[in-house]
């Protein structure tokens, strides 16, 4: 897909992103910009994750026929961040209906934070609780097509 094509993609998403919160939301559009980065720091964190997970298990040491479990540094080394499962965007796309979905977005980013010392308490959370599980819902769909999956 050609580049603009692909920012014209993306850019379709999130007006849709914002569309769906100004039906389905109490925020202002001055307000609903903080959700919708977060998702999107998710999505580009994971996308990120794929591109060099591969890559780094690859080049884990092994001993013994045991290979050594992934950490955090071997991600800072690929520019990358390590997610653990519940932060991974697939999972959160995954969730069933019956499951709180802005109290597992809330848990994906406590977890980034509680990894990496640097982003704690940047990342939004309690915005995610005024959101309706539906509407969560649809933007972490709307968030996850093919054009932001590189």
């Amino acid at each position: 897909m050609p580049q603009l094509e692909h920012i014209t993609a993306i850019e379709k998403r999130l007006w849709e992103a914002a569309d769906n919160l100004r039906a389905n939301s109490s925020y202002a559009s001055n307000e609903y910009f903080l959700p919708v980065m977060g998702l999107l720091f998710l999505r580009h964190a994971y996308s990120r994750y794929l591109n060099v997970i591969d890559e780094i298990k690859a080049g884990l040491p092994t001993r013994g026929g045991k290979t050594r479990p992934l950490k955090k540094e071997d991600f800072s080394q690929k520019s990358a961040i390590f997610l653990q499962e519940k932060a991974q965007f697939d999972y959160l796309v995954s969730l069933p209906d019956s499951d709180d979905r802005a109290e597992a977005i809330i848990e994906a980013m406590e977890s980034i934070e509680a990894d990496y010392t640097s982003l704690r308490g940047s990342l939004p959370k309690s915005e995610y609780n005024e959101l309706d599980n539906t509407v969560l819902k649809n933007l972490l769909k709307s968030l996850n097509p093919d054009e932001l999956k590189t």
